[in-house]
């Protein structure tokens, strides 16, 4: 069920993933699969954000997907635990 959800929602979408927020260099970013992000939110293995407009959010979202402003995002909005593995999606391939 949870993997149809996160397909449902990601077909067309970019997932990225991130392990360091601080620091990050283009080495630790890259893309995972509807099925690697459907494990990672089964084992509660990492925070996963919603980069789409606030009302598609609001509309449709991963599973427990946390909706942040693409190019507003805070440390605010991040884990404190700094080893936490990120996700962020948006439809923009870009």
């Amino acid at each position: 069920m949870l993997k149809k959800a996160i397909l449902t929602v990601a077909m067309g979408l970019s997932l990225v993933t991130c392990k360091a927020f601080a620091g990050a260099s283009d080495d630790k970013f890259g893309s995972l699969t509807v099925d690697q992000v459907s494990d990672l939110i089964a084992a509660k293995g990492a925070d996963i954000f919603d980069n789409n407009d606030r009302d598609d959010w609001a509309r449709e979202h991963v599973p427990g997907a946390k909706w942040v402003k693409f190019n507003g995002v805070t440390a605010k909005d991040l884990p404190q635990d700094k080893s936490r593995q990120l996700v962020f999606y948006c439809a923009n391939t870009h």
